[in-house]
């Protein structure tokens, strides 16, 4: 089992970033805990909730597993004033929240009543046919608990941080940003509520986006905090409510949309994924997962269908590697562009 010690050890080669010297000199350590090779660690460090505060973590948690913890759980504080201008810290200029844009950016919420129903895909699939019209375009992957844009995209670098600031992977046009690029080893997320809400608020104020018209979030399914707290964070997102044609899959995506009505947000429309699937042989339609779930969902929310995407997989290509992206000749891909197109009619941008 590992010990204090080594730890503590393990840590000297960490730096904290904005001060440049060891965590162990800076005597950042407040409070460390071992329970059955767990290790918690509450850290003191010049600029909490920042880009350097993620790269920062990285290092830690790799440092700590590397010295034999199974697993580490991570809290942070700032540190006094004093100390930090004891060790030469300056306060540093803050730079305009992209929240503070939205004259700028439309920002587009894609949600859902439950796991399961292709939320993601269409996240991905959406921003990729947006660029492909020519549009600026941005995806936050702030479905916490279950990101998955960086594999779904094909992403195998992460973004860089300069200056402090977040620099976004940009692939097939589009500007990307996801919790997955900041945890190691595909790990689960343990932490609560409230720090996903910083972390997600990070996201806008401490990424170096481009100009951007649109702003996709991919929302975590249901009604919960992480979603609660997007919307209480963008007064002004438009919502996509993505749902299966199935009765049930659509009376709970009810509940996402009657939340966005209630935080007067406006629903750009429903869409309705699985909806069909079309055989290559006979070209006959089966409707798997039954009919009229996405309709009725409309109906009931005062709202359109944007799009009916039917069961089917990308052709995946070796070279350029993006597993859930469709071409846009692709049959799929067309519907996507034409689903965009209504996005850009609707939002006028």
């Amino acid at each position: 089992m590992i010990t204090e010690e080594q730890v503590l050890q393990a840590l000297k080669s960490v730096q904290e970033p904005v001060l440049k010297k060891s965590l162990i000199e800076l005597q950042a350590v407040k409070e460390l805990k071992i329970k059955e090779n767990m290790v918690s660690l509450k850290l003191a460090i010049a600029q909490p909730g920042t880009a350097e505060q993620m790269q920062l973590q990285q290092e830690v948690v790799t440092a700590v597993k590397g010295a034999g913890a199974e697993s580490v759980g991570l809290r942070f504080e700032k540190m006094a004033d004093e100390d930090i201008q004891q060790y030469g810290g300056q306060a540093t200029e803050q730079k305009k929240s992209l929240l503070e844009q939205t004259d700028r950016t439309a920002f587009i919420a894609v949600t859902s009543g439950k796991g399961g129903v292709g939320k993601s895909t269409v996240s991905v699939n959406l921003a990729t046919s947006l660029a492909r019209k020519g549009k600026k375009v941005g995806i936050i992957d702030a479905d916490i608990y279950g990101f998955s844009v960086p594999d779904m995209m094909g992403i195998e670098e992460r973004p860089k941080v300069v200056d402090q600031r977040i620099y976004p992977v940009n692939r097939f046009g589009v500007q990307v940003i996801s919790m997955g690029f900041f945890v190691e080893d595909n790990s689960p997320i343990i932490w609560r509520g409230p720090m996903l809400g910083k972390m997600l608020n990070n996201f806008f104020s401490e990424v170096e986006w481009d100009d951007l018209d649109y702003l996709i979030l991919d929302l975590p399914p249901g009604t919960g905090d992480v979603a609660l707290d997007v919307h209480s964070m963008l007064p002004t997102s438009k919502e996509i409510i993505v749902t299966t044609p199935h009765a049930t899959a659509a009376f709970v995506a009810a509940r996402a949309g009657a939340m966005a009505i209630k935080t007067e947000h406006e629903i750009l429309g429903v869409v309705e994924n699985m909806a069909y699937f079309e055989s290559q042989v006979s070209g006959e339609k089966e409707y798997v997962f039954g009919k009229g779930g996405g309709e009725k969902l409309a109906k009931e929310l005062n709202s359109e269908v944007l799009a009916q995407i039917p069961l089917g997989q990308p052709e995946i290509e070796e070279e350029n590697f993006a597993p859930s992206i469709y071409a846009e000749d692709h049959p799929i891909g067309k519907i996507y562009l034409e689903m965009a197109q209504k996005v850009i009619n609707s939002v006028g941008k």
